[in-house]
């Protein structure tokens, strides 16, 4: 049986809901009962308990008079009616992929909503990733075994790259009677999550299996941002104030701090608009040279003439293309193994100044980049993950399947998993918040007139199909693959 089909809904308007898939999908005549939150103590006080069974949220927000309505995911919360009671649940979290700030918070928050709102009391930790569902490896998860995790950094749980054997994974899954499933991590991981969903829908288990979106550096599409986002960028603060007081204590001092975002440059530019120190930032999206007019060199040079000192952020994935050594090794997670660009922009620099003899300079260069990602998540970071956990939760018990809970314009929403796994979210370095960042640092953009005008061209086609300038004979399907590769 191959994958599961999108269920797409069209509405007058342009309207399009891309739901997620149900147990009652492929399980027929499943009972249903009333949702405990009904004579919950907490929600007492709620005016209205439930989330409406039409309750969706657009993707796009901004539009014209004459738009049309377009993509929604529907919303998440609790519903009147669940499919699971509460002394049947058997529920399992693990954790995959890097670390992130914020892991353990959704962890205790999963186990704490189960427990406290659904009174689900069988809760199984996987320890070690994917691995740890055929090696055996759990532990019990309880509110009192949880409540204080959320104070340090890493995963209680464990971690590890690669692992996933689906069949492996599932027969686990069958044999220990689990019947919800919260996978918590990035890209990689939530294809995973898809596989095993595909697989239990096949062998037509009443499991539920739930992503919650996890990446450092923010590059999974659709969602406003990932939880740990915040406090990485409130982390990488510090190294950019350290190497500020390094590069300004000396004469032609230059301090180069190298931050996270392989392929996406968000934790770099948003540390740089957050600092108001840094004079350039370098992202992998936006390609830069060193070499002559108009190269990193020359504005290195410009800058120490002006100030007497200057702050480079980098990205650890930004000029790869420029390091003699390429390599196509890859991680457990198929991730490639990239240079160190941070030792080699920083010697670079060394080489040039030292060779041009037009400036003696002085450069510290720092390397936080798994510093920001051990830390415990900050009060921003830690509301996030409650809520992620909880929408995840009602979700589940609700018999939704194959979805990631995630934040949409503000609002909780499930997503089907394939429009998570579609894409990478990347900088757009023709958008406004790339042009802010420019604007606050005055650097070069390192981009000639004709890669810009091919880039804006791009975006103005993307922007006037996504703005109803569409035949009126344009099909579901049709709108639904403009819209992603817009979002964000």
């Amino acid at each position: 049986m191959g994958s599961t089909e999108p269920k797409v809904i069209s509405g007058p308007a342009g309207y399009v809901l891309e739901d997620v898939p149900h147990l009652s999908d492929y399980i027929p005549n499943l009972p249903t009962y009333p949702n405990p939150l009904q004579v919950n103590p907490a929600y007492s006080v709620v005016k209205q308990y439930f989330v409406h069974v039409d309750d969706t949220v657009p993707q796009k927000v901004v539009v014209h008079k004459d738009s049309p309505r377009g993509v929604h995911f529907r919303r998440a919360g609790p519903r009147q009616k669940v499919y699971f009671e509460s002394d049947e649940v058997q529920a399992a979290i693990v954790t995959c992929g890097g670390l992130c700030p914020g892991l353990n918070t959704v962890i205790r928050e999963l186990v704490c909503g189960l427990h406290h709102m659904y009174g689900v009391t069988r809760v199984l930790g996987i320890e070690g990733g994917y691995r740890g569902f055929y090696a055996r490896n759990t532990i019990t998860l309880t509110p009192s075994s949880v409540n204080n995790i959320h104070k340090r950094g890493g995963t209680t749980l464990g971690t590890s790259r690669g692992g996933h054997d689906t069949n492996k994974i599932v027969d686990s899954i069958q044999d220990r009677g689990i019947n919800q499933v919260y996978i918590i991590g990035g890209d990689g991981t939530q294809r995973g999550a898809s596989a095993i969903f595909e697989e239990v829908r096949r062998r037509g288990l009443k499991c539920s299996v739930v992503g919650i979106p996890k990446t450092i550096d923010n590059d999974i599409p659709i969602i406003d941002k990932s939880f740990g986002f915040d406090t990485a960028v409130e982390e990488a603060q510090r190294a950019i104030n350290a190497a500020h007081v390094e590069a300004e204590s000396v004469e032609n001092g230059i301090g180069v701090v190298k931050l996270m975002g392989r392929y996406s440059g968000f934790i770099a530019m948003y540390a740089t608009l957050a600092s108001r120190d840094v004079d350039c930032c370098l992202i992998p999206e936006s390609p830069f040279y060193l070499e002559g007019p108009g190269g990193l060199y020359e504005y290195i040079e410009k800058r120490l003439k002006e100030n007497g000192h200057m702050v480079i952020v980098i990205a650890e994935g930004a000029g790869q293309e420029l390091l003699s050594e390429s390599s196509d090794k890859q991680d457990a997670s198929g991730n490639k193994l990239l240079q160190d660009v941070g030792l080699w922009i920083s010697q670079s620099i060394k080489d040039h100044f030292a060779r041009e003899k037009t400036l003696a300079i002085t450069l510290k260069y720092i390397d936080p980049t798994y510093m920001i990602r051990a830390v415990p998540s900050n009060a921003s970071d830690n509301v996030y993950c409650t809520l992620l956990a909880q929408s995840a939760v009602h979700g589940a018990m609700a018999g939704y399947t194959g979805y990631t809970s995630g934040l949409v314009n503000g609002r909780q929403t499930y997503i089907p998993f394939y429009r998570i796994t579609e894409r990478q979210n990347n900088v757009v370095i023709t958008d406004r918040m790339w042009a802010r960042l420019l604007s606050s640092t005055n650097q070069p953009s390192f981009m000639n007139t004709k890669d810009a005008n091919e880039d804006n061209k791009e975006e103005n086609s993307l922007d006037q199909l996504a703005d109803g300038h569409c035949s009126e004979d344009t099909s579901v399907d049709e709108i639904s693959h403009i819209f992603p590769a817009i979002s964000c």
